[in-house]
């Protein structure tokens, strides 16, 4: 562990794709999301924006750990519900919880058909929230793009779907490629389980959980990815028509690429 900037301690991040995610005992999907190639070789920062589950759950065990990051700004993706029921982020000094909700349909009206197509599923979901959560996920990216609020940690409630599109759009901009950025995502299932056994111990009354709750096939993000463009010209296209500004997709690049 060593000093960072405002003598603040980060904690040294192995930049393997196996060693990115950062363990904690009551968070499974806890990671960081530095390290890809972007624009003109250069690199995505480590340890200034980091991906996550629910992190209400940060316990006595975690809280050491968690601020030793240094994080100073919470991006909460949660419903206002979900929020209500589960708590927040515990208070850390010179930290700041921002709830920003991308309006959704909740999947149990466009339930998953087993047998059918599962990535296909998945990224008709996430096409249905680009369209109706476009203020939420701008909101989330221009709190991402201002350098004051790093480092940033983005969660909803499993770190998969909504954690997953905003730190998709936010590579994209930064010219990480589609693979990698897919690959990014696809690296939850290693945390599905996990977040799966919690899930059946403090929600039983929810019993199994569906197959499209935990599941996160790279081809899902690349379909998402493919059909964004295709419907807005480019990624930086479709946060533009949202609310993001050029300066803001500049600052991106500014304090994210090395």
């Amino acid at each position: 562990m060593e000093h960072g900037s405002a003598g603040r301690y980060r904690v040294d991040v192995d930049v393997t794709d196996n060693s990115r995610r950062i363990p904690f005992s009551a968070m499974f999907n806890f990671r960081d999301v530095g390290g890809y190639r972007g624009h003109d070789g250069r690199t995505v920062r480590w340890q200034r924006l980091y991906r996550s589950d629910s992190l209400h759950r940060i316990d006595d065990t975690d809280r050491e750990a968690f601020a030793a990051l240094g994080v100073r700004t919470v991006v909460d993706l949660r419903r206002p519900y979900e929020v209500t029921r589960d708590g927040r982020v515990p208070d850390f000094t010179g930290l700041t919880w921002r709830h920003v909700h991308p309006e959704h349909a909740e999947w149990d009206e466009s339930p998953y058909q087993p047998g059918s197509d599962l990535a296909r599923y998945l990224a008709d979901r996430y096409a249905d929230l680009a369209q109706t959560g476009t203020a939420g996920l701008a909101d989330a990216v221009g709190v991402i793009a201002d350098s004051a609020n790093a480092p940033v940690v983005v969660h909803c409630v499993a770190g998969k779907d909504r954690t997953g599109i905003v730190c998709a759009l936010t590579l994209s901009v930064l010219g990480v490629a589609d693979a990698d950025i897919a690959a990014d995502y696809a690296l939850t299932a290693e945390a599905a389980q996990r977040f799966a056994a919690w899930a059946a111990e403090v929600m039983p009354e929810r019993g199994t959980l569906p197959p499209a709750w935990l599941a996160s096939p790279a081809e899902t993000m690349l379909l998402f990815l493919a059909e964004l463009r295709a419907a807005h010209g480019s990624v930086e296209g479709y946060l533009r028509s949202a609310g993001v500004t050029d300066a803001q997709l500049t600052a991106l690049r500014t304090h994210l690429l090395h």
